[in-house]
């Protein structure tokens, strides 16, 4: 019992402190993070958070994984309750603009800024970020492809742009809403990608007007 107690402290302090960092690397970057600033904000020592993270880097990864946690938890999975088809592909689109409008983080996207932050910094942590975009693209692919598949799209659409698409739409209404408000980015940003995805439906009434 004694044991399991001291790990079901530890992984609450884990957690706590991914929780933290996940805020901060949004608002003052993924590389402006460190043990001591984690360990005073968190009121808790140094040493400890060395239990976990023998390194800056090691935290980072970590971050990025508790990210994709995240993400998965709060875009993809709800998404992945919609029926199979283009419904589904606009629930991914609508459920990241969502997590955006809710502001659970303060810099708005953790990998949109990680990304920015890290292209021109070979390692450890710009490889996991690559693979973290590889694994979302290759993702918003399947989903558009399972949509030509079903034949809720038109057999010629191209599931790759369409992916591309999702994802130029999501980092820019991001991107532009401290500056020209969540109201209209957020907004342009649904109705662009719904007005693309009924013309190429092959029944346009799946996809509501807003």
């Amino acid at each position: 019992m004694t044991v399991d107690g001291r790990l079901a402290r530890g992984e609450r302090t884990r957690t706590a402190v991914l929780d933290r960092a996940l805020v901060l690397a949004t608002s003052e970057g993924l590389d402006g993070l460190s043990l001591n600033q984690l360990a005073v904000a968190l009121g808790i020592s140094k040493a400890g958070l060395f239990a976990h993270w023998r390194s800056k880097e090691s935290l980072q990864l970590a971050v990025i994984e508790h990210a994709r946690a995240q993400w998965t938890g709060e875009v993809i999975r709800p998404a992945l309750h919609e029926p199979r088809g283009v419904r589904r592909l606009w629930a991914v689109h609508d459920r990241r603009l969502a997590f955006y409008e809710a502001e659970r983080l303060p810099g708005g996207c953790f990998f949109a800024n990680a990304h920015f932050e890290f292209n021109a910094r070979p390692g450890e942590v710009q490889d996991r970020l690559a693979t973290e975009l590889r694994d979302w693209m290759s993702f918003l692919e399947s989903l558009a492809a399972d949509a030509i598949a079903v034949g809720d799209l038109r057999a010629e659409t191209d599931a790759a742009a369409i992916a591309y698409e999702m994802e130029s739409l999501g980092v820019c209404a991001v991107m532009q809403a401290p500056v020209l408000g969540p109201e209209v980015t957020f907004r342009h940003a649904r109705n662009a990608l719904l007005g693309h995805l009924r013309a190429l439906a092959t029944d346009p009434t799946l996809l509501e007007l807003p």
